[in-house]
């Protein structure tokens, strides 16, 4: 081999080397999440305790395994405790994130959170365009969700039974539908946006949840405090609370 093909085959394998790390990967990663208590804007309503915290950009890439922030969508983790008699959930038009300039930001249509986040990531390459169209649910002009997902929680009175230490500061490393033992239940946030199919669940009475709430990325780490409104489902009574960061 000469000099010049040599030369030829390591400029070419430094541009691809170049270009791979370039690109944004999905990866599946696990997101804890702590008790309610253990969060300094812990606050009790309707029988429940719910908290909430605003993820840096460093936490979100940690979390998510890409620049989510970068990428132009913030999340805001919610963790309920519901101890109450009521099954609870977000009301979208109601909640707000206020950054330090006092500009409310709402939370994100779940398409452009969709696309933002394919544009960063992996997302474009491997979602079916037919999941988007699933997104309409059948009907032209329909609206469509907040970007808001929600992972339903383990019954409290299970989870002590396991000797789970319900209440503790600090708190629960995994969660989910299936228990706190499922270890494949805290990618389920991760796993709707790589599918396209974020759902925004009520929080059923016994039950620990937790989800992520995706605000405009516009407002980058400025976050001052979240205006959250919630909705106890069988009554209809709504519930606002300014949870600060």
């Amino acid at each position: 081999m000469t000099r010049t093909n040599r030369a030829y085959m390591l400029a070419t394998l430094l541009l691809i080397l170049i270009t791979l790390a370039g690109c944004a990967r999905y990866e599946r990663k696990v997101v804890p999440f702590k008790m309610p208590e253990a969060y300094m804007n812990a606050t009790e309503v309707a029988g429940a305790t719910i908290a909430a915290k605003a993820y840096t950009r460093e936490e979100a890439e940690a979390a998510f395994g890409f620049d989510m922030v970068g990428s132009g969508v913030l999340p805001v983790q919610v963790i309920f405790d519901n101890r109450g008699r009521h099954p609870l959930k977000i009301v979208a038009g109601r909640t707000y994130l206020v950054d330090v300039q006092n500009s409310l930001w709402p939370i994100l249509d779940q398409e452009i959170a969709y696309d933002r986040i394919a544009k960063e990531s992996e997302y474009g390459e491997i979602v079916p365009e037919g999941a988007k169209s699933g997104l309409l649910a059948g009907a032209a002009g329909a609206v469509i969700g907040a970007a808001i997902g929600i992972v339903t929680g383990t019954s409290i009175g299970e989870a002590a039974g396991k000797g789970a230490a319900i209440g503790a500061a600090a708190g629960l490393t995994m969660g989910g539908a299936r228990g706190l033992e499922d270890k494949k239940a805290p990618h389920q946030i991760g796993e709707d946006l790589h599918h396209r199919s974020l759902e925004d669940r009520p929080v059923p009475p016994d039950d620990i949840s937790h989800g992520f709430i995706f605000f405009p990325g516009e407002a980058k780490e400025q976050a001052k405090e979240l205006r959250l409104t919630i909705r106890e489902v069988d009554t209809g009574v709504a519930h606002s609370l300014i949870m600060k960061f």
